[in-house]
């Protein structure tokens, strides 16, 4: 606790002074409930060796660590906004059918042990729409820029009574787009909706955000809202196509 307490404190003391140069800065920290669902494959020959993320895998709902930084800069500099999505599961899973991943065997009715790997860091850069936030007298904002997504991917599965046993992983860069909109009626709560997005041949990635923000006192603010990614990506073999849903909720400074 103290030393997330000096962690802020070093924020605060860090951001203040770039305030006066017209530099604005939001930092959060919080969760995201995330609830899979879809399928995982590698190599795939038949739709057996497709793996269930619940059912196959055990996959269950969890919550995961989440952070953001927003820098609004002055002038016509782009603003950076710095996203980190923790996304993890290590369980025992089990299937009622032989199945193959990545060439190797795996028997029926046999526990399995598998982990699948997903974080991802998000980095954009926007411009909000000119004059708009003027014209609505500070209400509506609407942005517009370039994401780059960062994933680090790893499956693995391991199944210790054949002594089976194999795994992918990679870094994978996607270049999206990104669209945030903030509607802000009162001082003290606003509403954020944020999308990003690409797709290319028979791939894609869809995340979308709400959030709502409420500033209780000073830069302080916490916030609650729901995310959804929609992903179907196939990259050295390894077949990924799955939702992700669940609400979040934040602490963070707005200054």
């Amino acid at each position: 606790m103290k030393k997330l307490f000096r962690s802020i404190c070093f924020l605060i003391m860090f951001f203040l002074p770039a305030t006066s140069f017209g530099i604005g800065f939001e930092f959060s920290l919080g969760g995201w409930y995330q609830q899979p669902s879809g399928t995982l494959s590698f190599d795939k020959t038949t739709k057996a060796d497709d793996l269930d993320l619940e059912n196959d895998l055990g996959y269950d709902d969890k919550w995961q660590p989440t952070g953001r930084l927003k820098i609004d800069m002055p002038l016509w500099v782009p603003n950076l906004y710095l996203m980190y999505t923790h996304m993890k599961w290590s369980e025992t899973g089990n299937k009622d059918i032989d199945f193959s991943f990545g060439g190797v065997d795996f028997n029926a009715n046999v526990d399995f042990d598998s982990e699948l790997k997903m974080n991802h860091l998000d980095a954009a850069l926007y411009y909000g729409i000119p004059a708009l936030n003027t014209a609505t007298l500070g209400v509506l904002n609407v942005d517009l820029g370039l994401n780059f997504r960062l994933v680090d991917f790893r499956a693995e599965i391991e199944q210790k009574d054949i002594n089976a046993k194999e795994s992918e992983s990679y870094f994978l860069p996607l270049p999206m787009l990104y669209l945030g909109a903030q509607i802000e009626p009162l001082d003290w709560i606003a509403l954020d909706l944020e999308g990003r997005g690409i797709a290319y041949s028979s791939n894609h990635w869809v995340s979308l955000i709400a959030r709502l923000k409420v500033s209780p006192f000073g830069p302080l603010f916490v916030a609650g809202g729901y995310r959804y990614d929609n992903i179907k990506i196939d990259y050295q073999d390894v077949d990924v196509d799955t939702d992700f849903e669940g609400p979040f909720a934040e602490v963070g400074f707005n200054f």
